[in-house]
């Protein structure tokens, strides 16, 4: 799925913070960096209008409570992880689409591999 027809974006993508999610006792202990890209789907026009940033989505805020959420309680699954950073995005009211990934290339495998993700897209009912 793309973020649908009359929506614009906003990518943040690359966004490194480090937690404690896994379902490893020296996952939860050590800590890993998870690598988190989020996209918005939502209306630029009235922000590119008006340059004012109240009518858009700050993204600095935005990777603040990226951020927040995923230095902060540990969960098992990086499944639960990206429904917690969909559901923010969700909250915000501009927002009516958003695709979170979380890539762990840290992740405990035992063979070469360069990256391990999970990607959630989700819209306003």
């Amino acid at each position: 799925m793309s973020c649908p027809e009359g929506l614009d974006r906003i990518d943040l993508t690359g966004l490194r913070v480090r937690g404690n999610h896994g379902v490893f006792d020296h996952e939860r202990r050590d800590g890993q960096v998870f690598v988190i890209d989020v996209s918005l789907g939502l209306d630029l026009e009235i922000a590119a209008k008006s340059d004012n940033l109240a009518d858009t989505v700050h993204y600095g805020e935005l990777a603040n409570t990226v951020h927040g959420i995923v230095s902060g309680e540990p969960v098992d699954l990086i499944e639960t992880l990206v429904l917690r950073i969909v559901e923010a995005c969700l909250s915000l009211d501009r927002v009516g689409w958003t695709s979170v990934t979380v890539h762990k290339p840290e992740a405990p495998i035992e063979v070469a591999f360069s990256d391990v993700a999970v990607t959630m897209e989700r819209s306003k009912k």
